[in-house]
Formats: structure tokens, sequence, C-alpha cells
């Protein structure tokens, strides 16, 4: 099913956008909805090809985005949108807070599509290699937030912080009291956590429009950044 669907991609879109969905809709072209590039995304389903298209067309479509994040484990409360300064503030974001499995160091806000793409990233990548690498599952996210109004650091760009669109993640902790961190782990004496952080920097890509570690300056040494802006970068 996998090969069909990958092969009736060129078709899609040969149709253009509007033409595959008028012929989605129609019924002329029957593919599964994680193949079908106009259906909303799903937390359960393993990240392919279109988890990206599918979570970035979530930014216009809040109350779709939230019906999609509640399947999810996260807990959350939707907040008014806020403009802060010029290019500052954030629209369609949910406040998490900091209890749940995962719990994170502290509560924070962020763009909905962001929390999609956390939960995802959560279920498929992060779980699955703490249990490859330690028989055990991260049940602590340590984070250095997610909204903060500035630019991109060392440039005058908006940083997709500013819009809550990025969460710096700096270290997790497993069930059986395992820490891991950026700072002390990626280039640290422990081979397994090596590996483990970069499976998920790796598995990060597969989900996450931006992807930025300590492989990509000394800015970023001691965190991954992650965000769904419009820019396609893994480092």
């Amino acid at each position: 099913m996998r090969r069909l669907c990958v092969h009736l991609l060129p078709l899609i879109l040969g149709l253009g956008l509007a033409g595959a969905g008028l012929a989605l809709a129609a019924g002329l072209i029957r593919i599964p909805d994680r193949w079908n590039p106009f259906a909303p995304p799903v937390i359960a389903d393993a990240p392919n090809l279109l988890t990206g298209w599918k979570i970035a067309r979530l930014k216009d479509a809040p109350d779709q985005c939230l019906t999609v994040l509640k399947t999810g484990p996260l807990s959350f409360t939707p907040v008014p949108d806020r403009q802060t300064a010029e290019t500052c503030g954030f629209e369609n974001a949910v406040r998490v807070g900091n209890a749940g499995d995962p719990r994170f160091s502290s509560g924070f806000t962020a763009s909905c599509p962001l929390m999609v793409a956390w939960s995802i990233f959560e279920r498929h990548v992060l779980q699955p290699a703490a249990r490859r690498h330690f028989a055990s599952r991260v049940t602590r996210i340590d984070h250095l937030g997610t909204y903060a109004c500035r630019p991109v650091r060392g440039g005058s760009t908006p940083s997709q912080h500013a819009t809550a669109n990025a969460i710096d993640i700096a270290g997790m902790v497993l069930a059986d009291g395992t820490r891991i961190s950026l700072p002390h782990d990626w280039s640290g004496d422990d081979a397994r956590k090596r590996a483990f952080l970069r499976d998920v920097r790796d598995g990060a890509c597969e989900v996450f429009r931006g992807v930025l570690g300590p492989d990509y300056n000394a800015a970023h040494h001691d965190h991954f950044h992650l965000d769904m802006g419009r820019w396609t970068i893994c480092r």
C-alpha cells in the first residue's frame, strides 16, 4: 500500500493542489488518510514525507489543530491570540502545564502546530529511542523556553521563538532516574547517551521543520532548537 501511495503522489502534484483536492473530495483518488496531504495529521501515525505539510496546514485551522492535539498525551489549555510587538506575539496557541507524562520542567505557551509536532515526535522518536538505548522511557523534559520576543541570535530576522513556534530542549530524565543533558552528554564519555541524543536529533528532523543542535553553532551547544517555521534545516 505504501508503494502504491508513493506512486500516486506525482499524480496528486501533477493535478495541482486545487485539482487534487477536488479529485480526493470526489472520490476519484482513494488513498489512506496518512498519505492524503489534505487529511489532518494523526498523532498515532508514524511520521512520513507528508507529516510536515499536514502540520503546517494546521496553522490556519485552529479548531482542527486543537482537535488533533486532544488525541495526544499533552495537558493543555487554549490561550487567546496576543500581539506584544510588531513582529512578536502568538496565535493559535496553547498553554502547556508541567504535569503529564512526560512532564515538562515548567509550563509554557506554544503554537498549537508546534505541540502537534512535539506529540508526534515524543511518541514516534523520543520514546522509541529511549527504549532502544536504555530499555526505559523519558518521564521529564527539561526545556529552556518557547516564547521570547527577539530576533535570531546574531541577526535581525525575528526568531521562531517570537511567535511561540519553537521550543528549546536541554535534556531529559528517564524513568530509571538516568539524566541526559545536551551540555554534558552530546560530547561526553557515555557512548549510549551520545548515540541516544544523535538518534533524537535525526528523528526530530523527520517531524520538525527546523532542528538545530550542538553541531550547528556555539549558541546551540546546550540544547536542541525545534521549530515549525518556514525553512527546513537539520543540523
